[in-house]
């Protein structure tokens, strides 16, 4: 499919694997609408994508988790910039790695409001006019987490669950309607994600890719582009995406 002068919504696009997808996006021509609550580096990022590949970009500085901002956002927005094709939802993040019993609730209630409620407010917000003109795609980026736990992984597993269940029930929820709906379910992707789940402590964020090449954020974005140039008749349900060097969410070989 001609990705050409599409209108792309990509969340959590300030860097990592939404800054990837925009920039892939771009490169095939598709106008962004790019969200994050970084707003400096969603300017840089903007300006970087319109000298380099010419498309109209416009950003906002959106917190997803928050439903009343996303929807006054989306109605703010010019009529034409409404007309969605394509849903990114990217936004997403770890919180700690220890056992449940001495979990953080703060840190729950932050995967919980921005892994699934930010997923559900966005989708629910631009969902119906793809519906309404009978064409569009959700493309929700997962994690092989949503397929299988890991030891410390309980509330962040338990909200990427979440999104590969929401994910097959909207493919049968908007099943006829012309709407597609995909989900990437990478496996290690170094980007800042480790950096956050350990509240910023640089040498345990280093030592989770110690020993081997995880993914980087464009091979997560050239695995969106796939599922989005799919003909109309195809649809790629869910993929999973891992390194060479892991097998599963426990089973990585590390170089000694």
């Amino acid at each position: 499919m001609d990705l050409s002068g599409s209108r792309v919504l990509i969340t959590g696009a300030s860097s990592g694997i939404g800054a990837a997808c925009a920039a892939a996006f771009a490169r095939h021509e598709a106008r962004l609408l790019l969200l994050a609550r970084r707003e400096d580096r969603l300017h840089d990022l903007a300006a970087e994508l319109a000298t380099r590949h010419g498309v109209e970009v416009r950003t906002a500085m959106v917190d997803v988790r928050d439903r009343g901002v996303v929807e006054s956002w989306y109605r703010d927005l010019p009529q034409d910039w409404q007309q969605l094709d394509i849903l990114v939802n990217n936004a997403g993040l770890a919180r700690g790695l220890g056992p449940l019993h001495q979990g953080e609730v703060e840190d729950w209630e932050e995967m919980i409001d921005t892994n699934v409620k930010g997923l559900l407010w966005v989708t629910r917000t631009v969902l119906p006019g793809m519906v309404a003109r009978g064409r569009g795609q959700v493309i929700n980026i997962g994690s092989i987490a949503g397929h299988e736990v890991y030891p410390g992984g309980n509330v962040y597993c338990a909200s990427k669950f979440a999104v590969t269940a929401l994910g097959r029930s909207l493919g049968i929820d908007t099943l006829g309607s012309g709407v597609r709906v995909s989900s990437v379910d990478p496996g290690m992707v170094e980007t800042e994600f480790a950096l956050v789940r350990f509240h910023g402590n640089q040498d345990r964020a280093a030592a989770v890719y110690t020993g081997l090449e995880p993914l980087h954020p464009e091979d997560v974005a050239e695995a969106v582009l796939f599922c989005a140039t799919r003909p109309p008749h195809a649809n790629v349900r869910e993929l999973i995406l891992m390194p060479s060097a892991q097998a599963g969410s426990t089973f990585v070989h590390r170089a000694k």
